[in-house]
C-alpha cells in the first residue's frame, strides 16, 4: 500500500486554530470518504525529539492509498480533490507530496 505523505507550514495569518477546524469539518470528511483512501490523518508537529530546534514544519499528513495510479488518475483531477486541494492551498505555504512505499 502507497502512503502519499505531506509536510507543510501555515501561511503567515492562517491560524491553527483555524486551519485545524478546517481540517476536521471539511478536509476529513472529503478525503476520507474516497474510496482509494483507507486512511489519512493530520498531524501538528510539536517539537524536535533530540533537539530544541524548532521543527522544519507545523503539519504531517499521511495518507494510505491502496490504488496509487487509481488515484492518480481518478481522484486526483476529480471535484472532491480538486476543491479540498484549492482550500488547502488557501492555508498552506510550499507543501511537499511525496509517495513513499515499505521497506520490505
Amino acid at each position: 500500500m502507497s502512503k502519499i505523505i505531506l509536510l507543510y507550514r501555515l501561511k503567515d495569518g492562517v491560524s491553527p486554530e483555524t486551519f485545524e477546524q478546517w481540517t476536521r469539518t471539511t478536509d476529513y470528511p472529503a478525503m476520507r470518504g474516497l474510496n482509494r483512501v483507507a486512511s489519512f490523518t493530520t498531524y501538528r508537529a510539536e517539537r524536535n525529539l533530540l533537539s530544541d530546534a524548532a521543527p522544519s514544519v507545523q503539519y504531517v499528513e499521511v495518507f494510505d492509498v491502496p490504488d496509487l495510479d487509481g488515484f492518480m488518475a481518478e481522484d486526483m483531477g476529480g471535484p472532491v480533490v480538486q476543491r479540498i486541494m484549492g482550500e488547502f492551498m488557501e492555508h498552506v505555504e510550499a507543501p511537499e507530496f511525496l509517495v513513499a512505499e515499505d521497506v520490505v
